[in-house]
């Protein structure tokens, strides 16, 4: 079964930004924002839709020069 990225809870997406070094820095609204030293931009997160919609992955993907495949290896590696 091929994972897809438009089933991702927030609590997993929350859980996948923690694990590649990304921190909540601020909070306004209904949006958290994540930052990582090495980053040219932060990382916006709705935190009232559920599931992420998967372009909002996709882009937070691609701001941390990552593919979807090692989305899902570090989200699920112990």
């Amino acid at each position: 079964m091929t994972e897809k990225l438009s089933n991702v809870s927030l609590s997993d997406y929350r859980l996948f930004l923690s694990k590649v070094g990304c921190k909540c820095t601020r909070t306004k609204g209904g949006h958290e924002h994540y930052t990582r030293k090495d980053l040219p931009r932060q990382i916006t997160v709705q935190t009232h839709v559920d599931p992420v919609p998967e372009f909002i992955i996709r882009n937070a993907l691609r701001t941390l020069g990552l593919s979807k495949k090692d989305f899902f290896e570090i989200l699920f590696k112990d």
